[in-house]
């Protein structure tokens, strides 16, 4: 069964988690969000599988002038992944990739601050790592996430979302071990279609939700719940 659309974040997760379940307990998992709207569903998931839970940041190197357009990306580690066919044609000098890199890592870097509140970036060298988004449209900040997660070895990299276009899932097939969606709807529209309340995350629910799988006493998750009037195949 599937859901029309989803209530919430929240219930996008714990559906999500239904299609993961292979992985509860495992020895080495480690389930990361992309803040913030990432966060309330890696929570559910990381919750289902009895796994912690972290938090995986990627700022976009906007070209100058041109902010839309990734030139490449810094993520949680201190990776940058630079994206060559936007460098190389647009001739952008290097010191200008480092000026904007400086700038981005510094918000990356109060953001982990932020989010982590004095705890270290968790260690993901030979782990199995489910990263999990709200949902893909274009999938641009998740290739990013994943080119810069690689660089640090996990053993097996598995992408997660709720929803995504079609062409995205696969496209992003050939980049992570593995990719699981609960729906592709076509025609797709927008991530925030297929919610019903797609409020976006504040910071500091992305704190709480982060603190809470830190605590060993967690409770496990509640059964889910499906019924007729919100699921369909």
């Amino acid at each position: 069964m599937r859901p029309k659309r989803f209530r919430d974040r929240r219930e996008a997760g714990r559906l999500l988690a239904d299609s993961l379940t292979a992985y509860a307990d495992h020895p080495h998992l480690l389930v990361l969000g992309l803040p913030r709207g990432g966060v309330p569903v890696a929570y559910e998931v990381a919750r289902a599988l009895r796994a912690p839970l972290d938090v995986f940041l990627v700022r976009k190197l906007g070209v100058p002038g041109q902010e839309e357009l990734a030139m490449g990306a810094v993520a949680t580690g201190g990776v940058r992944v630079l994206n060559q066919e936007v460098v190389e044609p647009l001739g952008v000098a290097d010191d200008v990739i480092e000026a904007v890199t400086a700038q981005e890592m510094e918000e990356l870097k109060r953001r982990e601050l932020l989010y982590r509140r004095g705890r270290a970036p968790p260690n993901v060298e030979k782990r199995t790592v489910i990263l999990v988004d709200d949902g893909l449209a274009t999938g641009a900040t998740m290739r990013a996430a994943i080119r810069a997660l690689r660089r640090q070895r996990p053993e097996r990299l598995v992408v997660a979302v709720p929803t995504a276009s079609r062409d995205t899932t696969e496209a992003l097939k050939t980049e992570a071990d593995e990719v699981i969606c609960a729906i592709t709807p076509a025609p797709f529209f927008a991530v925030g279609h297929w919610y019903d309340d797609f409020t976006q995350t504040a910071d500091d629910e992305v704190g709480r939700l982060l603190a809470q799988r830190q605590q060993p006493e967690d409770n496990p998750p509640p059964e889910i719940e499906t019924t007729a009037s919100n699921m369909e195949r």
